[in-house]
């Protein structure tokens, strides 16, 4: 383990940088869907399921990996969003045994809305650094991303 005193002193540690933005991220997203005032039954929590969901289908168990949650902590999150009508369980057609989980009309309806509030959040995020920073920083991260899943330390799921 790298002793403290070898961490840069001129900025956060890597770990602070994207735990405080991935906060600030989840905030405003949420904020902005409380402002719109179709989606005040969602909670902050719900967060993680909504930004691993996709519309494909996805089985709960590789929904909680990919959330990084326990298999009981998703399920009751996705029970939750499916009671309030956004999610759907479906047959699995490659396994009769298991279910999907599709948003529905309404969860997809949040999935729009999102990803117009990511759009205007990384507009106005760009607007706060020098022309081409915030572009140069996302794509050394994806970047980074790609390298440690190339090196199987990370998976892009």
């Amino acid at each position: 383990m790298t002793p403290s005193s070898k961490l840069p002193v001129d900025r956060l540690a890597i770990g602070q940088i994207l735990g405080r933005l991935l906060f600030q991220f989840r905030s405003e997203l949420f904020d902005s869907g409380e402002a719109d005032g179709r989606f005040r039954d969602i909670r902050f929590t719900h967060l993680q399921v909504w930004g691993n969901i996709g519309i494909e289908g996805i089985r709960l168990t590789d929904l909680a990996a990919k959330a990084h949650l326990s298999l009981a902590a998703c399920s009751e999150l996705v029970d939750e969003l499916q009671e309030l009508g956004y999610l759907e369980r479906r047959p699995d057609p490659s396994d009769g045994r298991a279910k999907l989980l599709f948003p529905t009309v309404k969860g997809r309806e949040v999935l729009d809305a999102a990803g117009l509030a990511v759009a205007d959040l990384e507009q106005r995020w760009r607007e706060q650094l020098p022309p081409g920073t915030f572009d140069r920083a996302c794509h050394s991260f994806n970047d980074l991303i790609s390298a440690l899943a190339s090196e199987d330390k990370f998976s892009q799921s």
